[in-house]
């Protein structure tokens, strides 16, 4: 690296907000006692789709089932001894509470953590069986937020924001480090973005790490399209609330982007793509079906970029698991939306005549078609059908795109108007 070179990369290092490289790399330290080094996969298949190599980091396989781990202990472990002894309050559905939870476990401090009424029965357990009191607030996020500061206030105990920290994005940007050990001429990382914890500290340390040694990297976030906050707070340049609708990927359902976050990722972020829920559904379905990984929604928003072509010519390339964390009902609902994404799964209606034979002669031009019916309704009171007529849906398993218009065509060769688009 020329001196020019050199100067340049301290000039950027310098003007990146929040922490500095040697706080990471004293977050490392801290960290390495309890966060496990989670595995580095190769993907053939997505390699395939972006013509270079990809790799998923497995955080959906850390302790806690997720990184907050990271950010919850290296917050704690510098609380004072007066601080410790006050406790520490959190407010979560899922990941934080688990990892706050397990962090004031291993450090011997007492631990409260709201979560709202209706939050999953593993994460409560989970959260539970690292010792945390749990208190059920509300049946929103907010509710458990506002309750916890309350709490805070009131008692004095230490309340532990889920992203918005100069030591929780330490603690999380030591992520960093691991992927260039197991991945040293890594040229781009996916990461999801909610509050955007994760992706300042990834992209701020690898930004500050590579810097020294010269070299570029290109970080691109990925938010679910029903809670994206971020494209609009980088247009208008301050942190920008939007309203959150209801998305699947609720581990980055965050309305506003955090002070410090968007400070930092306003200046190591290249990009920011947004990912609908059906996209995550498919993501989620190729984790498990090729990586036979099991991933939470949120956690598979960096696999559903790569799968809709919305990062291309990326280079060595780290697509980053961030959590586990998905409860079996969940899981079976997402799954089967991602079947019906992926063409997997046809649900259709057509209008029949009111007379014997009918519901097996469809059966019988479907399984010509080589698909099969898993589920009938057959009903006489739809407004719009006529005298004499009945209408049914069917639920169909089919093999993608091509087999579904397969079946579809063959309905209509045989004069029916089969209907899939309700």
């Amino acid at each position: 690296m020329t001196d020019t070179t050199a100067a340049t990369a301290a000039t950027e290092v310098r003007a990146i907000p929040g922490p500095t490289l040697a706080e990471f790399e004293a977050a490392c330290e801290r960290v390495s006692t309890v966060a496990q080094v989670t595995p580095m996969e190769s993907s053939r298949y997505l390699s395939d789709l972006v013509g270079g190599p990809v790799h998923l980091k497995c955080e959906s396989l850390q302790r806690t089932g997720s990184y907050k781990i990271r950010g919850a202990y290296n917050r704690l472990s510098q609380l004072s001894p007066e601080e410790r002894a006050r406790g520490v309050v959190a407010a979560s559905a899922g990941n934080h509470a688990q990892g706050v939870a397990f962090a004031a476990r291993e450090l011997g401090i007492a631990a409260t953590i709201f979560m709202p009424v209706g939050v999953a029965l593993p994460k409560l357990q989970a959260t539970r069986s690292y010792g945390a009191e749990v208190v059920l607030r509300g049946h929103t996020v907010e509710e458990p937020l506002r309750a916890a500061a309350a709490f805070a206030e009131s008692t004095g105990a230490v309340l532990i924001p889920p992203f918005d920290h100069h030591d929780v994005v330490a603690g999380q940007g030591t992520l960093a480090f691991e992927m260039l050990e197991q991945v040293p001429d890594l040229e781009t990382v996916i990461v999801p973005i909610g509050g955007g914890g994760l992706a300042a500290g990834v992209a701020s340390a690898l930004h500050q790490k590579l810097a020294t040694l010269g070299r570029p990297v290109r970080v691109i976030g990925v938010q679910a399209a029903n809670a994206a906050p971020y494209p609009g707070s980088i247009a208008a340049g301050r942190p920008t609330p939007v309203t959150v609708a209801p998305t699947i990927a609720d581990g980055i359902a965050v309305a506003t982007p955090g002070v410090l976050n968007f400070d930092i990722i306003r200046e190591t972020v290249d990009e920011i793509v947004t990912v609908t829920d059906d996209d995550i559904a498919r993501a989620l379905l190729v984790l498990l079906e090729r990586a036979k990984l099991v991933v939470e929604p949120a956690g598979a928003a960096a696999v559903a970029a790569i799968l809709t072509g919305k990062v291309k010519d990326t280079g060595v390339t780290v697509a980053i698991l961030s959590g586990g964390n998905i409860d079996p009902q969940v899981m079976e609902r997402v799954i089967s939306r991602g079947l019906v994404a992926s063409d997997r799964y046809l649900k259709l209606r057509l209008m029949l005549p009111d007379r014997p034979g009918q519901l097996a002669r469809i059966a019988e031009l479907i399984s010509e078609a080589n698909a099969n019916v898993v589920e009938v309704l057959h009903t006489r009171h739809n407004r719009n059908a006529l005298m004499g007529e009945v209408e049914i849906e069917l639920s169909i398993e089919t093999r993608g795109p091509e087999h579904v218009q397969r079946v579809l065509e063959r309905l209509r060769e045989a004069g029916y108007d089969p209907r899939s688009d309700f």
